[in-house]
């Protein structure tokens, strides 16, 4: 079974605009609103490539309805748990060449409501995976990631972590099956302003030696690189035109995950997730996977 959870969801709000100017009325030329949160984002992703799951999860008012209705349209399970306040709203305007990213804060989880997701988390059965992604509401410490990855370790869970917190670096230990560093990230959990190529294998060795069982690093428009105990695998990405990144991330872990998950060798998935990857950051949102195998063959995967 796979579970999702999303501890920050999210309505996003796509629009596009000829320019953006101060203190006029600036009109949109394209709008979209999408469900959305890094973990819902996987949901949806896994959900199109055939892969039942189910996503977990705090949302309030009237726009934490709507995303949870969104869900069970596609087919998804949901077990959200329901807070007072409002579920946030965040905007992505592009500009001609130019995006500008706007992002809420999100309701105060109160300590029961937290109690109960670690609840559930606990109540997931051996052997499953839970993708862990996004970032955290107000109320919600950092500490979590900690206690979620013990659970993890404890119920035999395959955990894959998507998390910006240097409270990464403290769930190592407890093994994840998976972790999605990008460039700036990686730098981040170690102190860096900025880390080349070779910086980044390094760096993704070390992670490896801390705990994590892989390392999959999303390079942007350079591709990814994918890191184990047996192989160090460098995945290009296909060029065109570039609409939206905010989702482009989570689009390439899930679509790596499900398909191996599916079957696919090692090699494959890495094809398929980079295509996938750049199929959503050529749309306005997520990919509907329609160019995924035309983009599948822009696409060199080499082992280091």
């Amino acid at each position: 079974m796979i579970y999702t959870c999303t501890m920050n969801p999210a309505i996003d709000l796509f629009v596009a605009v000829d320019s953006l100017e101060p203190d006029v009325v600036n009109r949109t030329n394209a709008e979209d609103y999408q469900a959305n949160g890094k973990a819902i984002n996987i949901s949806i992703m896994l959900k199109r490539m055939g892969l039942a799951n189910t996503a977990l999860g705090f949302i309030g008012g009237f726009t934490g309805k709507y995303i949870e209705n969104e869900l069970k349209q596609q087919g998804i399970d949901t077990r959200f748990i329901e807070v007072d306040g409002i579920t946030r709203i965040n905007t992505f305007v592009r500009a001609q060449d130019k995006e500008y990213k706007i992002v809420n804060q999100g309701p105060i989880i109160p300590v029961e409501k937290k109690k109960e997701l670690i609840y559930q988390i606990k109540s997931i059965p051996t052997g499953s995976m839970l993708f862990v992604s996004g970032s955290l509401p107000q109320g919600i410490s950092e500490e979590i990631f900690i206690e979620i990855a013990e659970i993890a370790n404890h119920n035999e869970l395959k955990l894959i972590l998507d998390i910006s917190s240097k409270k990464l670096m403290d769930c190592l230990p407890y093994h994840p099956y998976l972790i999605k560093p990008n460039e700036e990230e990686l730098a981040n959990f170690f102190n860096k302003d900025t880390v080349g190529e070779e910086q980044v294998i390094e760096l993704g060795k070390e992670l490896l030696s801390m705990g994590s069982e892989r390392v999959l690093i999303s390079l942007g428009a350079e591709g990814s690189l994918y890191m184990s105990n047996q192989d160090v695998i460098r995945v290009t990405a296909p060029k065109g035109e570039v609409v939206n990144t905010a989702c482009a991330g989570d689009s390439l872990l899930s679509a790596f995950v499900g398909r191996l998950k599916l079957g696919a060798s090692l090699d494959e998935a890495l094809r398929y997730a980079s295509a996938t990857g750049a199929s959503t950051a050529f749309s306005m949102g997520l990919s509907d996977l329609a160019d995924v195998k035309q983009l599948m063959q822009e696409i060199d995967v080499r082992h280091l």
